[in-house]
């Protein structure tokens, strides 16, 4: 089994931390609906600005308020209007790659939906895998630089 991205929140602004809380991430249910999160799902956080990389779980917070809350020892790793990556994974055998296809939500400053992305791999006939990251079904230059 390896370790895949499942889902990806790029770019997510965090809108409060709240020490005294029994840790984990809240977020808006829309958003993690739209990439595949579910609640109570772990995931991993790297922080944009300080480097931090944590692993927590994720609670729904209010829909449509747009929310990124770190929780408990998470409120630790950032401060208000940090950008985060919020990556959510799967363990597959390393031949289903191919039957994967994340989304990836990136997000303007005010944590509305900037646009979706689709990861995927494919294999070609002799077996060489390719990747490419495409929106609205077309392919993206890679490396996608962050607008």
């Amino acid at each position: 089994m390896k370790k895949f991205v499942a889902a990806k929140l790029h770019g997510i602004r965090v809108t409060e931390s709240d020490l005294n809380y029994h840790g984990s991430i809240t977020l808006d249910p829309d958003h993690c609906e739209a990439a595949g999160i579910l609640p109570m799902e772990f995931v991993d956080i790297w922080n944009k600005q300080s480097g931090a990389r944590i692993s927590t779980y994720v609670i729904y917070g209010d829909r449509g308020a747009r929310q990124c809350i770190l929780n408990g020892a998470a409120a630790r790793t950032c401060q208000v209007g940090d950008e985060l990556i919020i990556c959510s994974n799967d363990f597959l055998p390393a031949d289903q790659v191919t039957e994967i296809t994340p989304k990836v939500l990136t997000f303007s400053e005010s944590n509305e939906v900037a646009e979706v992305l689709t990861y995927e791999t494919t294999r070609d006939a002799s077996g060489a895998l390719s990747f490419a990251i495409t929106k609205d079904g077309e392919k993206q230059p890679i490396p996608l630089k962050v607008s």
